[in-house]
């Protein structure tokens, strides 16, 4: 018993004492990078919380006027999530002065939701037909497919923006000038 305690001691030892080799170019970190999750500003997570919250009563409306022009706004949050994550100002004071909807900057800020960005254009009409309360501008088919729709957007967008992997950028152009001054030839 005392030998088999002995060994397995002198085995830990030997462990603890073998770990990653030392490099001469750096730690290990540096030439392989990991993964990491990057995660959206408050204003986009409250955002993409009141479309959950927005979708989930939606869900609930008897009536597919409310449920459609309910799913419609928690499609609006939702772009304004993706907005409040990646937008930037207008950079001059005329297009400041402009109003656009968020269906018409969205596909500027995020291009791969150029489609999502059609489809919710295109139901905007509707959704103010149903908020009025005119009869019938959403049928219960409308409403369910937006329900649906908007549901797979917010997955979609909750995705995009909060396990969004960051990854090392490419060097820039200027920044590879730069450091081919800096660095003498060899020639």
């Amino acid at each position: 018993m005392a030998g088999h305690q002995a060994s397995t001691a002198a085995a830990a030892r030997r462990r603890a004492a073998t770990g990653p080799a030392p490099s001469l170019t750096g730690p290990a970190s540096d030439v392989h990078p990991v993964l990491r999750r990057a995660g959206a500003p408050p204003a986009a997570l409250d955002l993409l919380a009141q479309a959950r919250a927005g979708l989930d009563e939606a869900a609930a409306f008897e009536t597919s006027n409310e449920r459609y022009a309910t799913a419609h706004l928690a499609a609006l949050r939702t772009a304004a999530a993706v907005l409040a994550a990646r937008g930037r100002p207008e950079p001059t004071p005329k297009r400041r002065a402009k109003i656009r909807s968020a269906w018409e900057v969205l596909p500027e800020i995020a291009p791969e939701l150029t489609e999502w960005s059609a489809l919710f254009a295109s139901g905007a009409t509707r959704r103010a037909r149903a908020e009025a309360g005119i009869r019938g501008a959403a049928s219960v088919r409308d409403a369910d497919d937006l329900v649906r729709d908007v549901a797979m957007f917010l997955r979609l967008v909750e995705r995009m923006l909060v396990l969004q992997p960051v990854l090392p950028q490419p060097r820039q152009e200027d920044d590879l000038r730069v450091a081919e001054r800096e660095v003498p030839d060899a020639g």
